[in-house]
């Protein structure tokens, strides 16, 4: 059905169990993706604050130039990817590839950086190629999610927030240079100390970094509290079985790449983290990728997903509306 919350000359179209779509139509006026992105930014906007995310098909998007200039146009300026968990490759204009995953195993639902102190409050996504199965990007209302999570569960993470622990090496995840912009190690202790993030050296050059942060917070526009954080997604039973095998047989179970706990530093038990998990897919939507597709999602209001795929992806993805949380630093940070 057409939606009335867009303006009578624009198709927004709403069905259960998928984004808002939003149909784009050039006109003389508006011949390209970056014209029609700057005419229509108001109206994008408030259909993102309406409905936490929205999909616009019929743009065209083609290349990372012509992404950038549009990702520009809605948001006023892209943010630098910091403290990334894993690669990606940068592109001129501040936008960057999706994050680079197998393509067999799903990226759980999250916010993005919801450990960080500073974090994109905008989260932009453009198709240039669809995969042929699978890959869709779904999003989840983090209110829902909030409302639907047993309320002891919620409480206690409300009470002792949650805490993420880090490996950094030269084997797996984000490489130190690019989690950080640089590998000189004074810079990353005063980034790491500005960020309420303790940090240890370790014997073969790796650094493990230690960072409590809020697992729900009030988003700054409609006072409402929304479940945001990437507890279920990086912790250790949202791994596959046999990577999680493999990396504990390597590293050693308390040196994986990225694990979460609760607050106080007790392991969450893999009931738990499929419960979080199963309580996202519930309330996931979802829209089948195609070529030159433009998505824009409230990166607190909605949490947002890669389902698996086969044959060739390619999505880019800007970052932008930058908040500061007020942080839950450790008390002995080095």
């Amino acid at each position: 059905m057409t939606s009335p919350s867009a303006p009578p000359q624009l198709d927004l179209r709403t069905q259960p169990g998928k984004p808002p779509l939003l149909f784009a139509q050039p006109t003389p006026d508006l011949p390209n993706p970056t014209s029609w992105a700057q005419h229509h930014r108001d109206t994008l906007r408030g259909l993102v604050a309406e409905h936490g995310g929205v999909l616009v098909r019929g743009l065209g998007l083609r290349d990372p130039g012509q992404v950038a200039a549009v990702f520009t146009e809605l948001s006023g300026g892209l943010m630098a990817d910091r403290e990334s968990f894993a690669t990606r490759r940068p592109f001129p204009g501040g936008v960057y590839s999706s994050t680079k995953w197998p393509a067999n195993q799903p990226m759980c639902m999250h916010h993005e950086l919801s450990y960080a102190l500073e974090f994109p409050g905008l989260m932009l996504f453009a198709c240039l190629q669809a995969a042929p199965t699978g890959g869709a990007t779904g999003i989840s209302d983090a209110q829902k999610i909030l409302t639907a999570l047993p309320t002891e569960l919620v409480a206690r993470f409300e009470r002792e927030g949650w805490l993420l622990v880090r490996n950094y090496n030269d084997d797996i995840g984000s490489p130190l240079s690019e989690a950080f912009g640089t590998d000189d190690r004074p810079t990353i202790e005063t980034y790491c100390r500005a960020n309420g993030i303790d940090y240890q050296w370790q014997p073969d050059g790796g650094l493990r970094t230690r960072q409590r942060r809020h697992a729900i917070i009030a988003h700054p526009i409609t006072g409402q509290d929304c479940w945001f954080n990437q507890i279920a997604f990086l912790n250790e039973w949202t791994l596959d079985p046999e990577v999680r095998e493999f990396l504990v047989d390597v590293y050693g179970p308390e040196s994986l790449p990225f694990n979460t706990y609760y607050g106080n530093g007790e392991p969450l038990t893999p009931d738990t983290v499929a419960m979080i998990n199963q309580t996202y897919e519930t309330h996931t939507i979802r829209e089948p990728w195609r070529n030159g597709d433009l998505m824009i999602v409230d990166n607190i209001r909605a949490a947002h997903s890669r389902e698996a795929y086969a044959g060739q992806r390619e999505v880019l993805v800007g970052m932008a509306s930058p908040l500061r949380m007020d942080g839950w630093p450790l008390e002995e940070t080095r």
